[in-house]
């Protein structure tokens, strides 16, 4: 199985050796590292390792607490393949076909910043595309997984939860739509992850505006 893992940790030298000891005692093979921030002397980085077996989120939690002055953020299960361009990708299909720009866009972009799904929604609440990833019976009066749409459609990048879900709410420059991703594993989408995602779709709101 392939697992993220996200840990925050003293950003002093070794202390990211000590995380990959750790990792590689219990096993893992680690295919990935993203650093996602490097500030106040601390660093938070993202791993992504091939795991053997059933992972035990515990387990992992218990071995990595013994590096001094580390914490766990997130310990879930990923679709990630390390070495690929999923950006890429999507913009290239989104060139391919600029009239499909914003139902590619919903499909392809939870891969790139580890989500479950996504949803295109107009300013007016409606639920305009959704990945196939999205699960059956989303669309509630005025809602989303219970979140108010008026609460989702801020006129700047958002991050909020909802029961069980992370949520990232992102405004289509030059649309009256804004793209909300969601995942139940992991902890809030850093802002690393918003940015990215906010890049990408600067680039499609531009291609679809040429269609």
């Amino acid at each position: 199985m392939t697992l993220r893992l996200r840990v925050s940790f003293p950003d002093r030298p070794g202390a990211l050796g000590q995380v990959a000891r750790v990792l590689g005692t219990l096993g893992a093979d680690i295919l990935q590292v993203t650093v996602l921030e490097r500030e106040t002397g601390r660093a938070v980085d993202d791993f992504i390792v091939s795991w053997p077996g059933a992972p035990d989120s515990a387990a992992i939690r218990e071995r990595l607490l013994a590096v001094p002055g580390l914490r766990v953020e997130g310990v879930w299960s990923t679709r990630e393949s390390p070495g690929s361009a999923p950006d890429y990708d999507l913009l290239r299909h989104v060139a391919a076909d600029p009239a499909r720009a914003y139902p590619t866009l919903v499909d392809a972009v939870p891969d790139l910043v580890g989500a479950e799904w996504a949803v295109a929604v107009s300013a007016g609440g409606e639920l305009v595309h959704r990945s196939w990833q999205a699960p059956a019976g989303l669309e509630e009066t005025g809602s989303l997984v219970g979140v108010k749409v008026a609460d989702l459609t801020s006129l700047r990048p958002s991050v909020l939860a909802a029961g069980p879900y992370r949520l990232m709410s992102l405004p289509v420059p030059g649309a009256a739509l804004h793209v909300v991703l969601a995942r139940t594993e992991g902890p809030p989408f850093h802002r690393a992850e918003v940015d990215r995602a906010c890049r990408v779709l600067e680039i499609v709101s531009v291609i679809a505006a040429s269609a």
